[in-house]
């Protein structure tokens, strides 16, 4: 499909991660003011900023960036290190507490995904932390980060989230800089046997100088990859996700033996190859071939043709798309509820939710007027935001699935076609459902 001028700015950026820079990049070079603040806003949504920089910098190409683009940047970058290190030291506070009351659990994505996919820590657009802990141990859990001045705010499955009291600015300065506000994850995983299997193979890595207990290398590159493909599925993912993972595959390229590990837990469910063939896909789309054939031969070659015509098709708009993303992810739903894996909600609670969004900043005890004020405002512009994002996506949506039905038809007589020329060739039939999932929080 056919992109904007301003997707194909993005896409630019993308592809500036490539070696070598391909020609798209070149873009890059004549962007007005104008296009340099709308491409920064977009930036700093996808979580790329610090990443762009960072490659701007290895390059020496900083120079094409307007000098107020790059003041802004580079202070993002100061603000984030802070911001960044405060994390940290929150984590290992956390994990020396967790070890103290002798908690089997272990920390999710965040810092463990360095260094494979974030090569610096400073560098990465991190909102909260996540771990994962045993079933048994999880009211513990609740109770020590509770004590450090966290509230429970939301259960989700078996996922728990907690926040501490104070208003989130709503600006995306607040990205950057070290705020009182912040939020914890802890999860069970999908089912307890999962969740004990997980954390009995986990491992211990030395991040800041203290001993903390992280995902296998196997374990955690699938986590990753389905953390991905959860939000391919949905209404917005940041492109940031999309970069981490394909550093993470090119820093194992060459490691067969992690490969044929990789393959040997996730080739036996069905949705887990086909969760890895559409998210290495659709980066192969966004930025460029990458994947080693240890990795495409039982992933991508095995998708259904109509996930691979979605991500032809819409997979670039989708990773391009600002915040706060698109419908068209649902045209996929659709595909892949034929190929056996259901969707989490019906495509009417989709285009059209019964229920209000939950609030941006949850009342707190002994709140002044101000502070009342302050958060009515900011809810007040999120549900103005949702309802605009849910009428103007939803008559898209309608739109492309008119369109999309005719490029399903037309495939599906090309395919007809080429099978009555070629009596050999079989059609590829949809990937069964399967139970025991390989799903990681």
């Amino acid at each position: 499909m056919k992109l904007s001028r301003e997707q194909l700015t993005r896409q630019a950026v993308l592809m500036a991660f490539c070696d070598p820079l391909p020609p798209q990049c070149s873009r890059l070079r004549r962007l007005t003011a104008e296009e340099w603040r709308r491409l920064l806003r977009w930036l700093d949504t996808s979580g790329l900023a610090l990443y762009f920089l960072d490659r701007l910098t290895e390059l020496r190409l900083t120079r094409i960036v307007p000098p107020g683009v790059l003041a802004r940047l580079e202070q993002n970058l100061a603000d984030n290190t802070g911001r960044m290190r405060s994390l940290l030291a929150e984590s290992i506070s956390i994990h020396g507490e967790f070890q103290r009351a002798g908690l089997s659990y272990a920390l999710l994505k965040g810092f463990s995904l360095w260094p494979h996919s974030v090569p610096h820590p400073e560098l990465r657009s991190q909102l909260d932390l996540d771990f994962l802990v045993a079933e048994e141990d999880i009211l513990h859990a609740q109770s020590i980060v509770e004590q450090r001045g966290y509230r429970l705010r939301a259960v989700s499955g078996r996922s728990w989230e907690f926040k501490t009291g104070h208003i989130p600015s709503g600006s995306l300065d607040s990205l950057y800089k070290s705020v009182p506000h912040r939020c914890i994850e802890l999860h069970t995983g999908p089912d307890p046997r999962t969740a004990h299997a997980l954390l009995a193979s986990a491992e211990t890595r030395v991040i800041d100088g203290a001993a903390v207990p992280v995902l296998a290398p196997v374990d955690l590159f699938l986590g990753q990859a389905l953390h991905l493909f959860k939000h391919v599925c949905s209404e917005c993912f940041r492109a940031a996700h999309l970069l981490e993972l394909h550093r993470h595959v090119l820093a194992r390229s060459s490691d067969r033996a992690f490969w044929a590990r990789v393959r040997a837990k996730a080739e036996p469910d069905p949705q887990t190859r086909l969760a890895l063939g559409i998210v290495t896909l659709l980066i192969t789309e966004a930025i460029g071939g990458y994947a080693p054939e240890a990795l495409s031969e039982w992933t991508v070659r095995q998708l259904p043709t109509n996930v691979r015509l979605w991500i032809d098709h819409y997979g670039s708009r989708a990773a391009l798309a600002q915040f706060p993303g698109s419908k068209l992810y649902l045209l996929l739903q659709h595909e892949l509820d034929s190929a056996g894996v259901p969707a989490r909600r019906s495509l009417r609670r989709a285009l059209l939710p019964l229920r209000l969004p939950p609030a941006v900043a949850p009342a707190t005890g002994n709140e002044t007027a101000r502070t009342r004020l302050l958060r009515y405002r900011m809810q007040i512009r999120f549900l103005s935001l949702r309802l605009r994002f849910h009428f103007v996506e939803g008559l898209l949506y309608l739109w492309e699935r008119l369109r999309w039905q005719r490029i399903c038809a037309s495939a599906a007589r090309a395919a007809s076609t080429a099978a009555l020329q070629s009596p050999g060739a079989t059609a590829q039939a949809p990937l069964p459902a399967h139970n025991n999932r390989m799903t990681i929080c």
